[in-house]
């Protein structure tokens, strides 16, 4: 026996026919309004994300200032964490800005030799910050950044959509119950 195939009419909610209801109409269009806003917030709160981001990195990037400290003795490394890519924790002396010797433990080189100079980052205070990003990690915060809150953006607008349509369908399912208790209530009786 051949399978039936059900035909998918698309913008059926669209046409004018006897079997439309009004709420199919709503739904269309609430549905078109989502898509829409979701759309077009999407885009918004992603290049404003975007923005955020990057200047959150600039902002980090900035604060960031080289300084050249003197490797003082290798950190023993315990057995769970090996090296990784070849660095190794070692204690360093440097000077800050202002002028005051700091010691402190930096990622530097495996092999450095005790006294050798390695290049080292501080924040504004003096303190040890990690190597400020590249430019290309940057840029790949920045696109990561604002593509996740623009689809979370146009993700919340379409579940808002899709909960105005939820209760514009169960209204119309209402509705439809309503219709057929008081058409069940006359096929009962007998005319003549």
């Amino acid at each position: 026996m051949r399978k039936a195939k059900r035909g998918k009419v698309l913008g059926w909610r669209w046409r004018c026919n006897e079997l439309r209801r009004h709420s199919d109409a709503v739904e269309a269009w609430i549905v078109l309004a989502a898509w829409a806003f979701a759309t077009a917030g999407g885009t918004v709160a992603g290049v404003a994300g975007a923005q955020a981001v990057e200047a959150v990195q600039a902002r980090s990037g900035a604060a960031h200032r080289p300084a050249s400290a003197v490797v003082l003795g290798t950190v023993p490394r315990s057995t769970r964490a090996p090296a990784t890519y070849g660095r190794v924790l070692a204690n360093v002396r440097w000077t800050d800005a202002q002028g005051t010797v700091r010691t402190g433990t930096a990622d530097v080189q495996a092999g450095t030799t005790v006294g050798g100079t390695v290049p080292v980052w501080t924040d504004g205070h003096g303190h040890l910050v990690d190597k400020p990003a590249s430019p290309a990690v940057v840029t790949a915060r920045v696109v990561m950044g604002g593509t996740g809150v623009g689809l979370a953006g146009g993700l919340f607008v379409l579940a808002g959509g899709r909960l105005i349509r939820l209760r514009v369908e169960r209204r119309a399912t209402e509705r439809w119950g309503e219709e057929w208790e008081q058409a069940g209530a006359r096929w009962g009786r007998r005319t003549g």
